[in-house]
């Protein structure tokens, strides 16, 4: 599988065999997500930073909550979670959701407010790469965020759900690579992610992904 990053918590999964996923897709948060064609559209939560189905053509409803789903050779399950620390009275549920293909599992955490516990990362299982909300305020925040890491301990780790030019009151990442470089997680940039890299991972590493805006004319061809 191959990721794109379209900015906020949005991803563009390809799969080998063609399929195309978009996760919660987004609006009204300073910029805007690039226009994108999928065969299936996900979202964590109806939230309207994560839940833009109008931006994406996509000919299928978007797919929703818990439970297990088959999309287009890509096994996903969603995971029921919480939005905040308190069983979800302050921001509602949340649904983490798993992919499954190409040799490789990716799991995107959408708002993950609850902390982490030990019963929540065994029902997660093995996770290889991480896509995981850093900034803090609505979700957890640099430090909660490390500890999903440490617990999970994926191949490699996108951090999202930050500032970065937006209009909402999260946090840049700094405060979060300050803690991975700390405890010797290598941390770099890229600007699209094959998931054939984690198996090449000797430890783990976490990835900055570029926005994509659909401007950069070398990636005409990716969406």
């Amino acid at each position: 599988m191959k990721l794109l990053y379209l900015g906020h918590s949005c991803f563009l999964l390809r799969a080998e065999n063609g399929t195309r996923i978009v996760i919660d897709p987004f609006t009204g948060i300073g910029y805007e997500m690039p226009r994108v064609a999928a065969d299936f559209t996900v979202c964590t939560h109806g939230h309207y930073d994560h839940a833009y189905t109008a931006g994406v053509d996509c000919p299928r409803p978007a797919v929703t909550g818990a439970g297990e789903y088959a999309l287009g050779g890509v096994r996903a399950e969603g995971v029921p979670s919480y939005h905040d620390e308190v069983h979800g009275a302050k921001r509602g549920k949340n649904t983490v959701f798993l992919f499954e293909a190409d040799g490789a599992r990716v799991c995107h955490m959408g708002d993950i407010g609850q902390p982490c516990t030990e019963e929540f990362v065994k029902r997660l299982g093995k996770v290889d790469v991480l896509l995981l909300p850093v900034g803090g305020t609505y979700t957890v925040d640099a430090k909660g965020a490390m500890e999903y890491v440490r617990a999970l301990s994926p191949k490699i780790t996108v951090p999202m759900h930050y500032a970065q030019g937006g209009n909402i009151d999260i946090a840049p990442p700094d405060a979060f690579l300050a803690l991975a470089e700390k405890e010797g997680y290598r941390c770099s940039s890229c600007e699209e992610l094959d998931t054939r890299e984690a198996s090449a991972c000797k430890g783990g590493e976490v990835r900055i992904m570029e926005r994509y805006d659909g401007k950069r004319t070398e990636d005409s061809g990716r969406l």
